[in-house]
């Protein structure tokens, strides 16, 4: 037998410390190779920890909520010498993980006591693994399913439900309000829903008893606990508690918040931020949602005013090309390709994932790269490198019901465009004053690079498509 120590890797992009969450081992537990052992949280992301090999858990060296250097000594292992060394190849430390669909590979460094051997990479455990400190659940053939972020409309907003379930009724049944999709109390009929349904309603705080079943059978899906949870909406204080007995709280800042403090201050006090706001008549974009909702293409698939936006912004980019570009001292870089960035609120606070090559993706695309987008993000699950690289970004105020902002830049990035909310407003239409859909864009642009004409062409384009979504033929 020997005992190995497991040292906190670097799982990405030159990390520095983490955080230790939960671990998920406890002394005397048998493991096996590729085992969770342990859940931190980086400044950018929630990681799990695999094992590199198999043994016998010895000692937790950290305590939960200990912040700890890369390289620190977490956890040691027994294991027999037919079990030493089984895992897979590993980058040098330091070095940036490779991301795919599934999970990012990590790092992970280990020193034997014998001979100080450097173990190899092993890579993520499940990505559907709930954890108690988030709430989170799998549902078969889907990543883990979060509460709301700010990367997609409200349904009370756009008047748009979610989809995108596995046992989904079609397009029309999810019409809010339909008389014939909806269930009857549960006082008059038993609740119809399957486990992981019933999971999804305990970790979101849904009771089952009040929500509308859209299923084909008259069940409930998983949509209709989203909707529901949606409906309640995390993003607006239901009560006003009472004041604390302790007279101040003091937070620790660590984690995402400590890098997004720095983040903000660096591209505030870097970038000469210049904004401006256009008033849209985003009716016919409205209208355009309902239809792809309704279109058997899109069955499915989450659509929401926010793919027309993602659309509008990646043709408006394509017309004004310095408007997606990055500054440096000797140099202005103009990215011929969109990594589309979308502000999302977490429970771990601001990150901005960003969809990879979004100019090249077809609507459909583009709808299912944003709902994979979002969901992740909600979950607490967006890897570091799906937040770098990105070229552009959008953040979704309306969500909060706000009508526009004045965005800080994305650090790297020189355009950032707020969607406000779209609701309802008298709009002047061939000299008469109608009730139509309006929303605000706000935009703000680095003036290094960016200047006054070239920002006004660019949100102009944007607002026009927003105005009148057929523009997106051409």
């Amino acid at each position: 037998m020997s005992e190995s120590k497991f040292l906190l890797p670097d799982v990405g992009e030159g990390l520095t410390e983490a955080e230790i969450v939960e671990w998920k081992v406890a002394p005397g537990d048998t493991i096996t190779v590729n085992q969770v052992l342990v859940e931190i949280e980086t400044a950018k992301s929630l990681v799990e920890l695999p094992s590199p090999f198999a043994g016998t858990v010895g000692e937790l060296l950290v305590s939960e909520g200990q912040t700890v250097d890369v390289g620190t000594a977490i956890i040691t292992v027994s294991s027999s010498s037919a079990d030493a060394g089984v895992a897979l190849g590993a980058p040098a430390h330091g070095s940036t993980p490779e991301v795919d669909e599934a999970a990012a590979d990590t790092a992970a460094s280990v020193s034997h006591e014998a001979d100080e051997k450097q173990a190899p990479l092993v890579g993520y455990g499940s990505t559907g693994h709930v954890s108690s400190r988030r709430r989170r659940v799998t549902h078969p053939g889907t990543s883990a399913v979060p509460v709301a972020t700010d990367a997609t409309q409200t349904e009370t907003q756009t008047q748009m439900p979610p989809s995108h379930a596995a046992h989904a009724a079609p397009p029309t049944q999810h019409i809010p309000n339909r008389p014939e999709t909806a269930a009857a109390p549960a006082s008059s009929v038993p609740v119809i829903a399957k486990p992981p349904i019933r999971k999804l309603a305990k970790d979101l705080g849904v009771d089952l008893a009040v929500v509308t079943a859209t299923g084909p059978i008259g069940d409930i899906t998983r949509d209709d606990v989203l909707r529901e949870a949606t409906q309640a909406s995390v993003f607006r204080n239901i009560q006003t508690p009472e004041w604390p007995d302790a007279r101040e709280e003091r937070i620790p800042v660590k984690g995402v918040r400590k890098a997004i403090a720095q983040a903000m201050v660096s591209s505030a006090f870097t970038a000469p931020h210049v904004s401006l706001f256009v008033d849209v008549d985003a009716t016919r974009t409205m209208e355009f949602v309902k239809r792809l909702k309704n279109s058997p293409d899109f069955a499915g698939i989450k659509v929401s005013p926010l793919l027309i936006m993602a659309k509008a912004m990646i043709w408006a980019v394509r017309r004004n090309p310095t408007v997606n570009s990055t500054w440096t001292d000797e140099e202005i870089i103009v990215h011929h390709y969109v990594n589309l960035g979308i502000a999302a609120a977490t429970p771990r606070g601001l990150i901005v994932p960003n969809v990879k090559e979004a100019q090249a993706m077809s609507l459909l695309e583009l709808a299912g790269a944003l709902e994979q987008l979002t969901l992740t993000a909600r979950d607490g699950r967006t890897q570091p490198a799906d937040m770098s690289g990105g070229t552009i970004t959008i953040t979704n105020v309306g969500v909060f019901g706000m009508d526009t902002g004045t965005p800080i830049l994305n650090p790297g990035e020189v355009g950032i465009v707020a969607l406000g909310t779209i609701k309802q407003k008298p709009w002047v239409v061939d000299g008469e004053v109608r009730p139509r859909m309006v929303t605000t864009l706000g935009a703000s642009f680095d003036h290094r690079i960016v200047d006054g004409d070239v920002a006004s062409r660019f949100l102009a384009d944007v607002a026009a498509i927003i105005e009148e979504p057929a523009l997106l033929l051409d």
